[in-house]
């Protein structure tokens, strides 16, 4: 019986992009999508055989196993979407990355913009104010001489490290695996005290989650910026709202939300605290590595991965085992 590859909720919108990139066996393989629901229940698990693949994000269940898939692929790198103790033994599970780039110009853009308040600038200048705007013009910042705190100095935090010292600005770093330079995690409150940004970019793990709650916040300057571009649980919900309306700290820019939609119909908050009324928070729809151009790099990979499985070749990527 031929490989079937079965695309989950967003992947499917990408089968096209797939199916170009398969060579051998696999470009015969047949593509299913499947909705979104299918990532959290068992409604389609009798159609998906223990010699077909997976391609999703996000694969939990209430109970009960995962469909035992030679292959889940997910189309993105954190790993905090899937259940792997449901997951049969001889499930192989790849990620793929492709968007540190992105994310690095996102970041950069980001710190930038508090420095430069292009936005306000822009607003501030019409024809008949232009003669008392230039009058009073308000001077704005720079970036350079500033410290950006990297949490994570894996492939994003790295990224963004790169693309931000040619600014002029001094690079903290702390990491699980420290290496050189990059200090442990026990230091992240010398981080936190010293940075004019902060920018959170290690993967939500049990360790991490709730990383920066009251007391961490509090050891922030108070003209700092926190971004978030990682998993918005790493940094604790309620004391950051606090922080950022009582002006504790300068400002945050969220891109990663405490909740998301599980269905096609699915309506949620992003948060149980109104961030988007706060005039300190900058809030994105988890958008920074979302380019015109990463889903062709991504499936370029994810269909180099399954070609390879089917040839019997090492994947990139593997997780697991």
């Amino acid at each position: 019986m031929a490989t079937k590859i079965f695309m989950v909720g967003e992947a499917g919108n990408y089968a096209d992009k797939l199916a170009t990139g398969l060579t051998g066996a696999a470009a015969g393989a047949d593509i299913i999508t499947l909705p979104r629901e299918a990532a959290q229940a068992a409604d389609f698990d009798g159609d998906i055989g223990r010699d077909d693949i997976l391609v999703s994000l996000r694969l939990k269940r209430s109970g009960g196993p995962l469909p035992p898939v030679r292959l889940l692929h997910l189309p993105g790198a954190g790993l905090d979407g899937i259940d792997m103790g449901a997951l049969a033994d001889h499930t192989i599970v790849c990620n793929v990355f492709e968007h540190q780039a992105p994310i690095a110009e996102f970041v950069v853009a980001s710190l930038l913009e508090w420095e430069l308040r292009l936005v306000e600038l822009r607003r501030s200048f019409t024809r008949d104010k232009w003669s008392d705007v230039y009058r009073q013009r308000i001077p704005h910042g720079e970036l350079r001489g500033k410290t950006v705190g990297i949490i994570g100095h894996g492939r994003i935090g790295q990224a963004i490290g790169d693309l931000v010292r040619p600014f002029g600005v001094e690079i903290l770093a702390v990491d699980a695996k420290p290496t050189g330079a990059v200090w442990p995690v026990s230091r992240l409150p010398d981080l936190l005290e010293a940075a004019d940004y902060v920018v959170v970019a290690c993967p939500l793990t049990a360790e991490t989650e709730g990383l920066i709650g009251g007391a961490e916040l509090a050891r922030m300057k108070s003209t700092a910026v926190i971004v978030n571009i990682s998993r918005a649980p790493i940094i604790a919900e309620a004391p950051l709202y606090e922080a950022l309306a009582a002006n504790r700290i300068r400002g945050a820019n969220l891109d990663v939300w405490y909740r998301y939609p599980t269905s096609a119909d699915d309506r949620v908050a992003p948060s149980e605290q109104p961030f988007h009324d706060l005039p300190n928070a900058v809030c994105t729809p988890h958008c920074a590595a979302w380019t015109r151009e990463l889903m062709d790099r991504r499936y370029a990979v994810i269909a180099r991965n399954i070609s390879a499985l089917l040839a019997g070749q090492p994947l990139l990527h593997q997780v697991r085992p």
